[in-house]
């Protein structure tokens, strides 16, 4: 259907985004709706626009080092160069750390930026910053919590409320587990934010490498049938009134939305197919790695196949708590840790996840996120590691909307600082909204009843499709 030219974005006689939603509430149309229609006040440009159907975001949690993945400094001196060689890639002239054999194969189906930059080298600030492209208040904070001013909602908040659901799971899910803080306290970044909690992406705390693995709660219980549970939800609706009590504390519309999510999951024959990875050939999960990372990414993969918009897979500590494998937070052992245990399950998972998407013909349709919060220093320390440095680090896209074998951007001779065509979280949020049919205009409502643009910069254009 033809656009009304009236809603042409600059048009004298545009209709305003606040007059949009008086109007659109005075006549009782949903938030979603309006805002789906403030999205497109302009036309979007390119044919990379809407291409991805769904999001994998790869968060390495603790923060991957340039150096040693997408843009190592082989001509730097020895204490920043590191212990490993750069090796070819499948893309003339790119170079990628000889720890990822499988990815440098792989390199021309992703684009590579290689200044990125947060500025912040507190690792919760930072990955504030990542997950929602807004920079957190104040910079450098360690340890922040969930709480004002930071409290923009996340990139699967966003896109769980904002794109229609394709299937009875929630449309942005997070696994196999929350990023903490010491003290188990969970990052700022990773819900919805000042959306409300029927947003939140639907947290998935597991380890899907466990023999036997299955979701609990997903299933009816023993003995209760779709019938029954009908019945029980019928009877739920004819007394929602009562509930209206509850609004001060959760809105009414909130637990609606709970209730029907949950009656969905539990009937529902495709939810319960999503989780069942021993429907999977041995030798494919193998590919992934059997370990609790490299099963994640093939459980994400199987939620995009059945329907959810957004997975964020994210890289966990070991579960007894020590200190052998610290996350990608490599402050002391730092070449061992990655040669041993970070960079041999990341790369075939990764590149298993590429591989496993273009055989089945998802990889056009589907975009692939590989980040942390930042990079490491350019310079090992004393104890053989790498600090936080968010200076400049590297940031690597592939799939729905990106154009392969690009690198865009790039750090100085030691990848201290950004050298050329610097990128900002703004950005890369702009990109992957724009990839999944959302322009950065689109608005999100606050809990005052104010519009917020989802994105306050433009897609990195260089890279797309």
């Amino acid at each position: 259907m033809p656009r009304d030219p009236t809603l042409r974005a600059g048009s004298r006689d545009a209709v305003t985004r606040r007059e949009m939603l008086r109007v659109g509430g005075a006549l009782g149309l949903s938030t979603a709706c309006l805002q789906r229609a403030l999205a497109e006040t302009s036309a979007p440009v390119g044919g990379s626009f809407g291409r991805a159907k769904a999001v994998i975001v790869l968060f390495l949690a603790g923060g991957p080092p340039q150096h040693e993945t997408w843009d190592p400094k082989p001509d730097a001196p020895a204490d920043i160069r590191g212990d490993f060689a750069a090796i070819r890639s499948s893309v003339p002239g790119l170079h990628v750390g000889e720890l990822m054999p499988k990815l440098a194969r792989q390199a021309d189906r992703w684009s590579v930026l290689r200044a990125m930059r947060t500025a912040d080298n507190a690792h919760s600030a930072s990955g504030y910053y990542m997950l929602t492209g807004r920079p957190h208040l104040p910079k450098n904070q360690e340890n922040a919590t969930p709480k004002e001013p930071n409290r923009w909602p996340c990139v699967g908040g966003v896109t769980r409320q904002l794109l229609p659901r394709r299937s009875p799971l929630p449309g942005a899910v997070t696994v196999p587990e929350h990023i903490w803080n010491t003290g188990m306290i969970p990052w700022p970044g990773q819900d919805a934010g000042f959306l409300g909690r029927a947003s939140d992406p639907w947290l998935i705390h597991c380890d899907p490498s466990q023999p036997e693995f299955k979701i609990s709660g997903i299933g009816l219980p023993e003995g209760v049938t779709n019938r029954r549970l009908q019945n029980r939800l019928s009877l739920r609706e004819q007394i929602d009134t009562r509930l209206a009590r509850l609004q001060d504390e959760l809105p009414l519309e909130t637990h609606d939305i709970w209730t029907r999510t949950a009656f969905e999951l539990l009937t529902s024959s495709e939810t319960r197919g999503a989780f069942d990875l021993s429907a999977e050939p041995s030798q494919l999960r193998e590919q992934y790695g059997m370990h609790r990372f490299g099963q994640s990414v093939l459980l994400a993969r199987r939620l995009v196949e059945s329907g959810v918009s957004l997975v964020q897979v994210n890289w966990t500590r070991d579960k007894d708590g020590t200190n052998d494998s610290p996350m990608w937070d490599t402050h002391r052992g730092h070449s061992e840790l990655l040669k041993t245990k970070l960079m041999p399950p990341m790369d075939a998972a990764c590149s298993a996840l590429i591989e496993d998407l273009e055989a089945r013909g998802m990889l056009d349709e589907t975009l692939v996120v590989w980040m942390g919060e930042f990079g490491r220093t350019p310079k090992i320390n004393p104890r053989g590691g790498r600090d936080h440095w968010g200076n400049v680090f590297s940031v690597a896209l592939a799939g729905g909307g990106i154009r392969p074998g690009v690198v865009h951007g790039a750090s100085d001779l030691n990848g201290a600082q950004p050298k050329d065509d610097v990128v900002h979280p703004e950005e890369l949020i702009a990109t992957i909204f724009h990839c999944l049919g959302l322009r950065p205009n689109t608005a999100v409502i606050d809990h005052q009843g104010r519009p917020h643009p989802i994105a306050t910069a433009q897609p990195i254009q260089a890279i797309l499709a």
